[in-house]
């Protein structure tokens, strides 16, 4: 796949600072010094110990748009992909100075370490009596750098710094001591893991157009957020199902030698942890969460219980197409923090942008699923309404769907779906002559089921009409005449247009139904010949016509008249007319 080169911004030296202004205007509590690209809470409490963070743009929401009641105080920003250097930190702590003292956390990345780490003894030397007031916590969450490759850096910090955040400002914010917040942010930090998986890189703006470095099946497991490349690749791309589990290998692994990072048991019930899902930047929120639901599935099959799951973008690598998984094991039996405590500060509410909502209780086993709607079955009624000749009702109808399914792909792939739908509910009964108010409904519930869209719907809407109206003649009649026929489709006609604003010529199957019904009514139901030509006339002109209704109004109008390309609802009309007809 190709990397997305193209960017909304001003210019990219700029672009930082662009962006925490508009933070600014989200969260007008914010303070901004422009020289320093930090941002923190101007009216912080004093009284309250104070979290500093920070690193390099292009991770948003972190690290600024956490800043906030009840989680940080201030987040000093670099340039893309680039550490803050020790002057703009050290005026950061300075900016967010209060009585009870500071607490730095950084990710694990050699500038961000190096310079935090200068600012605050710089700190410390200009204001001794508060050199024991600044301390400092290293995230390293990243399962995918094994221990000897990390034996001297250590690994990279990912998106489960943000929970240290959470977990620490909540503590903060409630009044904690400066080695209680401290404390239990140490102890986030070393039991939080985090793998991430990519698509492919993502694009520094201001730097030269990027090509791909997977092929377009490929994977990479453990690619940093950064641009770093990953410890393995895979291909073709493996469908979750699949995936998630060798992701859980390298998150909950107790004898890899290289990678057991956290103490988990093992054991089915005695591991409890708390899941976030990453949006490195470039996944749907369609995709997301079909990830969280694999993995949520996937823990639960290996016997780990899952208290919390946050979802969504918390660390993002700019337009990186890529998720990361996060596990925060919670504390053991013989920890020093419980695991009641963990979770009422990550559920503590934070009035920050970047913070995502999330469920204060565990998930469910399986989602809650309401009892199937019944189908609709052959109707037993009394005095059904039937065809002058059912058997020919029948064929006429199967004729029709087999035409359908023949005119793919000139009509749909929907309309071929509807077609055998249809063709199931005939050979299962539900659809003849002899009950032709239950037939028509069962047409209906296809059309909106198996068709779906706006096509589906608007045929699923006629029939119900037709159904309708056709009910209000089964009185005193055994059977349907013409003239009968061609009110109901006339009825059944205005009842659509109760919901569509099309009306002929709108390139649109209202064309080709519209001409036929018309054409009908005027025989009074007796030139069924006739109304199927002006049918086939309506569905012909499409190719004509300016698109006024349905998608192609909006951007394809001009190019589908051009090319001559007939409406495909409209064809579709006009093949099942002319097939009834035979």
């Amino acid at each position: 796949m190709s990397v997305q080169n193209k960017h909304f911004l001003n210019k990219p030296s700029s672009l930082v600072l662009d962006s925490l202004r508009g933070l600014c205007a989200v969260n007008p509590k914010l303070v901004l010094d422009e020289q320093n690209k930090t941002v923190y809470i101007g009216s912080h409490d004093r009284s309250k110990v104070a979290l500093l963070c920070g690193g390099g743009s292009g991770h948003e929401p972190a690290h600024a748009s956490f800043v906030g009641q009840g989680i940080l105080t201030g987040a000093v920003c670099g340039n893309v992909f680039a550490s803050p250097n020790a002057s703009q930190v050290r005026r950061g702590i300075e900016l967010v100075d209060n009585d009870k003292g500071t607490v730095i956390i950084v990710k694990n990345y050699t500038g961000d370490v190096l310079n935090f780490g200068l600012a605050k003894e710089q700190y410390a030397a200009v204001h001794p009596e508060k050199a024991e007031q600044v301390k400092f916590v290293i995230v390293g969450d990243d399962v995918a750098v094994g221990k000897t490759q990390g034996s001297i850096v250590g690994r990279r910090g990912l998106a489960g710094t943000v929970l240290v955040y959470k977990i620490a400002g909540a503590l903060a914010n409630g009044g904690g001591s400066l080695d209680e917040v401290y404390n239990i942010a140490q102890w986030a930090a070393s039991n939080v893991a985090t793998v991430g998986v990519g698509l492919d890189h993502c694009h520094v703006p201001g730097t030269a157009p990027a090509a791909s470095h997977l092929d377009a099946s490929e994977i990479e497991i453990g690619m940093g957020i950064h641009n770093e490349s990953g410890n393995r690749r895979l291909s073709p791309n493996p469908p979750l199902h699949e995936l998630v589990p060798q992701l859980l290998d390298l998150l909950t692994s107790t004898t890899d030698p290289e990678r057991s990072f956290l103490p988990f048991q093992g054991e089915k019930g005695t591991d409890e942890v708390v899941l976030l899902i990453n949006n490195l930047g470039g996944i749907s929120e369609l995709e997301l969460g079909a990830i969280v639901g694999e993995v949520h599935g996937a823990l639960r099959t290996r016997g780990i219980l899952v208290h919390r799951v946050l979802s969504g973008s918390f660390m993002t690598s700019l337009n990186m197409p890529g998720f990361s998984i996060t596990l925060l094991l919670l504390p053991s039996k013989d920890s020093t923090f419980t695991t009641p405590l963990v979770l009422s500060l990550l559920d503590e509410q934070a009035n920050a942008p970047g913070w995502k909502w999330h469920s204060r209780s565990p998930p469910t086993a399986q989602p809650e699923l309401t009892k199937p709607a019944p189908q609709i079955e052959k109707r037993a009624s009394e005095s059904p309404l039937k065809a002058v000749e059912t058997a020919s009702f029948k064929e006429a109808v199967e004729r029709a769907c087999k035409a359908v399914i023949a005119a793919e792909p000139e009509i749909t792939r929907m309309d071929t779906i509807a077609g055998d739908a249809v063709l199931k509910k005939l050979s299962e009964g539900n659809i003849d002559g002899s009950d032709l108010v239950g037939s028509v409904i069962a047409v209906a519930q296809v059309a909106e089921e198996a068709m779906g869209g706006t096509s589906g719907a608007l045929y699923s809407i006629f029939f119900s009409g037709l159904a309708q109206s056709l009910q209000s003649q089964a009185s005193g009649s055994a059977t349907i005449t013409p003239e009968a026929w061609s009110k109901a489709l006339t009825s059944a006609l205005t009842k659509l247009y109760t919901y569509t604003r099309a009306r002929p010529p709108s390139r649109t199957l209202v064309d080709p139904l519209a001409a036929f019904v018309e054409t009908l009514a005027r025989s009074s139901g007796s030139d069924y010949l006739s109304a199927v030509k002006a049918a086939a006339s309506a569905a012909e002109a499409t190719k004509d016509v300016d698109a006024k209704a349905g998608r192609s109004a909006y951007v394809e109008g001009d190019r589908l008249k051009q090319e001559r390309v007939a409406d495909p609802g409209a064809w579709g009309v006009k093949t099942i007319l002319e097939s009834l007809l035979g």
